[in-house]
């Protein structure tokens, strides 16, 4: 649940991003008040951690994850 959280928050930022390199306009610093808005910069804080959190979906091995969810379906 996590995974797709963080997953979330990443195609949001990368929205974001795609937004001012293409249109110039930043909506996080729109809705936050600005790029130094307290609320922006909470955004961007959980958006940072989101990828930092991303970083360990690079480092799994998803054969394991299915394996794991054979192993508790055949448990229950």
């Amino acid at each position: 649940m996590l995974d797709k959280i963080a997953l979330t928050l990443l195609i949001i930022g990368g929205l974001n991003w795609g937004s001012i390199g293409i249109f110039q306009f930043d909506l996080v610093a729109f809705i936050g008040g600005g790029q130094d808005g307290v609320v922006s910069r909470i955004i961007y804080i959980v958006v940072a951690l989101a990828a930092i959190w991303c970083i360990s979906l690079l480092f799994r091995d998803s054969r394991d994850s299915v394996i794991d969810r054979r192993t508790r379906s055949y448990e229950s």
